[in-house]
C-alpha cells in the first residue's frame, strides 16, 4: 500500500500553545486519515517534529509500505535527510524517534513542499489550536 503523508506544525507565540496535524492521502486523493493533536506549551519546532511523528505512526498501523513524506519545514527536511544536524537537545529524541519510524517502510521519499501545497495539514492545526483556545477553562 502507498500513500502521501503531509505533516504540519504550528506554535502561536513560539514557545506557545501549539499543535501537531498529520494528512494520510491514497494515490488515487482519496483521504485516509486526519490526525491532530494539542500540545500545550511548545515551540514551532517541536510542533513540526510532532506532526511527523504523528503521521508516521498513523501510516504504520494502516501498513502503508510506501510513503511519501511532504512538509513545509525546510528544517526538519533537511535535518531528516541528514543536510543538517539536530542540535537542539530537546529536539534529537524526536529525532531519533522519525528515523526509527522511517525504517519500518519499504520506501519513503521525503521532500520540502510550499505551505500552499501543505494546506490540508496546516488548516488542521489552525483547528486543533481554534478549539483548545475557545474550550472552557477546566
Amino acid at each position: 500500500m502507498e500513500a502521501t503523508l503531509f505533516a504540519d506544525g504550528g506554535s502561536r507565540g513560539n514557545p506557545g500553545p501549539a499543535a501537531s496535524a498529520a494528512v494520510l492521502i491514497a494515490p488515487a486523493g482519496e483521504l485516509l486519515e486526519e490526525i491532530g493533536a494539542y500540545l500545550g506549551c511548545a515551540t514551532n519546532n517541536v510542533a513540526e517534529w510532532t506532526a511527523l511523528l504523528l503521521g508516521l505512526e498513523a501510516a504504520s498501523k494502516r501498513g502503508i509500505r510506501r510513503l511519501h513524506v511532504r512538509l513545509d519545514s525546510e528544517l526538519v527536511v533537511k535535518q531528516l535527510r541528514g543536510e543538517y544536524r539536530v542540535k537542539h537537545a530537546g529536539l534529537q529524541p524526536l529525532h531519533r524517534q522519525a528515523l526509527q519510524l522511517l525504517r519500518a517502510f519499504e520506501s519513503v521519499d521525503v521532500a520540502h513542499v510550499p505551505r500552499k501545497q501543505n494546506a490540508l495539514a496546516d488548516r488542521l492545526v489552525n483547528q486543533v489550536l481554534d478549539q483548545e483556545a475557545n474550550a472552557p477553562v477546566k
